[in-house]
């Protein structure tokens, strides 16, 4: 019987010297009773607002269209995009490279572009000083050479076809931000809801904002971007000066 007790007390403190043997001391075996959960398969990575990054590590691009009169007449800007008689409609603002959260800029590296590449830039922006600065804040990012950049805002201008509507404005007019969108659509046709924002302020068209795919090849969805663009339902569309 002796035997048959000292067996059992035996086992009755065989777990708790397992236990111990795994480190389980005192509270931090409260850790191990917490059920383990994972986190969630379709958790969002943290955005990132214009902050450097690796160049080359991004999701997409936006195609920014400034509407010149628009920009100019919100901005009041001095540049050749606003002298009386430009007769300037859409020009490219610049072609960003973006996260499906946020976007990176200014991610360093040698900001010097070279008269050879600044001529592959020529007739995209408005003025030079325009492509300089497009360059060292979203070009940085792309991984590509100023050349090489520039030639991909010329391919990605080239995607956008502009519709009718702004191809020969005699006058202010107003329109609303779904036809604009509309009639994005009817020129370009395989953009939809979703790939792209009107951007207003005042009540006045500023910019069109294109989502494309990281090779230029495609429109792609962009619902960041999309929820950021114009919340009026009509904008005023300034004549070309």
């Amino acid at each position: 019987m002796r035997a048959f007790v000292l067996a059992l007390l035996a086992l009755a403190f065989a777990t708790p010297a397992a236990a111990l043997d795994d480190g389980c001391l005192l509270d931090r075996c409260a850790d191990q009773a917490k059920p383990q959960t994972s986190p969630s398969a379709d958790a969002s990575p943290a955005p990132r607002f214009g902050l450097p990054a690796p160049s080359g590590e991004f999701d997409f691009y936006v195609l920014a269209l400034s509407w010149s009169p628009g920009f100019c007449e919100l901005k009041q800007g001095a540049s050749r995009q606003c002298e009386p008689g430009s007769g300037l409609g859409f020009v490219v603002h610049g072609l960003w490279p973006q996260y499906e959260r946020g976007f990176p800029a200014n991610c360093g590296g040698s900001t010097t572009i070279s008269r050879m590449a600044l001529e592959r830039a020529k007739g995209l922006y408005p003025d030079e000083g325009l492509a300089r600065y497009e360059w060292r804040k979203h070009g940085t990012c792309t991984g590509l050479s100023p050349g090489d950049y520039f030639d991909s805002v010329a391919r990605a201008r080239s995607r956008v076809a502009t519709p009718r509507i702004f191809e020969q404005v005699a006058a202010d007019q107003t329109l609303a931000t779904l036809d604009i969108e509309r009639a994005f659509m009817e020129a370009n046709p395989n953009l939809r809801p979703g790939m792209m924002s009107v951007g207003c302020k005042d009540g006045v068209l500023q910019e069109m904002r294109i989502c494309l795919s990281k090779d230029l090849r495609n429109f792609r969805s962009c619902p960041e971007v999309a929820r950021q663009g114009c919340h009026a339902r009509e904008v005023r569309v300034p004549a070309p000066l």
